[in-house]
């Protein structure tokens, strides 16, 4: 039985000249233990869909359909009293800036003994006590002593570590991690993913890793999904998208990134951008961006279906199609 499941997903955005739909019928899951990373552009849906499981979406947004179930039972329509007991015990959050995160005017360990107080019934000296061995545990050293510290006298890459001892506090099942590597340097980078994944395996903790960077992806996640204007493009095991990409906007992040092993004068560039929420193509959203668009890519959204190890939302994999994606792949090969 998965974890989290997530079905049909759909959120909008109304406003005064319509609605705007954000995220466009998300489905996927995450297995108790499993990291799951979440990868694509600025504007692909990946943060808003974290803040739907843990509910934090900013009016006017809303979940317009679909459900969202943790452990088989429904989360997305629970009241706001109820899944704040969710959020925090069930569900944990790291989020990109800790500075954000962190009251400036409360210790860490005020900060820690609340959260952990909220949701597990332990007196001040025994929740002070846990504060101090999640500090331990997440490699803050002298964790005694920093636990009366505040936020500003810890280094970004400790104050990371506060967030996710924060995020640990009541011993959730399921953790969101939205961007939380970006803001540091590189060597911090792999303190932090070794920890998220040191985590999981301890812990028995399921990861949602939402990030732009590839490479963390790679190091760190069990599968990946690809999200492309609120849609996701391609989902299956990490190492099997990272080498074998199905879908051509995978292949195309793919082809961006630097490659050690060649001497390549210029990086692969995506031409064109993310589409507005007011002016998502017909069709596959991606066909204006793609280089194997055919006819029925401006007219018909394709769905994920099978594609080798993974599944795309490309109609490249349909057997209907085969004959003009392959017309259309020879076209590009004599180009």
């Amino acid at each position: 039985m998965s974890l989290l499941e997530v079905q049909n997903l759909v959120v909008e955005f109304p406003n005064r000249r319509g609605t705007l739909r954000a995220l466009d019928d998300i489905s996927f899951s995450i297995a108790p233990g499993e990291i799951l990373g979440v990868v694509g552009e600025s504007g692909a849906g990946k943060s808003l869909t974290g803040g739907s499981i843990i509910g934090l979406l900013e009016p006017p947004g809303r979940i317009a359909s679909g459900q969202i179930l943790l452990e088989g039972e429904r989360i997305d329509n629970l009241p706001a009293h109820k899944m704040r007991q969710v959020r925090g015990r069930r569900i944990g959050a790291i989020f990109q800036d800790p500075l954000t995160s962190l009251n400036p005017l409360y210790t860490v360990g005020q900060q820690l003994v609340e959260t952990i107080r909220t949701h597990l019934p332990m007196g001040a000296a025994e929740a002070r006590q846990r504060a101090i061995d999640l500090l331990k545990d997440t490699g803050i050293p002298a964790a005694e002593q920093r636990v009366d510290h505040y936020p500003h006298q810890f280094s970004g890459g400790m104050r990371q570590r506060v967030v996710i001892a924060l995020a640990l506090a009541a011993s959730p099942q399921l953790i969101v991690a939205d961007e939380p590597t970006t803001a540091l340097d590189v060597s911090i980078q792999a303190q932090i993913i070794q920890l998220l994944k040191n985590i999981c395996r301890s812990r028995g903790a399921a990861v949602m890793l939402i990030t732009h960077d590839m490479g963390v992806i790679a190091e760190t996640c069990d599968r990946v999904a690809v999200m492309y204007a609120g849609r996701i493009a391609e989902i299956g095991p990490v190492h099997q998208v990272i080498n074998h990409p199905a879908h051509p906007y995978t292949a195309g992040l793919m082809a961006s990134i630097p490659d050690m092993a060649q001497d390549r004068e210029r990086l692969n560039q995506i031409d064109g951008a993310m589409p507005r929420l007011n002016a998502i193509p017909k069709g596959c959203a991606y066909n204006p961006r793609c280089p194997h668009t055919f006819d029925r890519c401006r007219t018909e959204r394709p769905e994920l279906m099978p594609a080798g190890a993974t599944r795309a939302a490309c109609w490249l994999h349909d057997p209907a199609s085969a004959a003009e994606a392959a017309a259309v792949r020879l076209q590009g090969a004599a180009a």
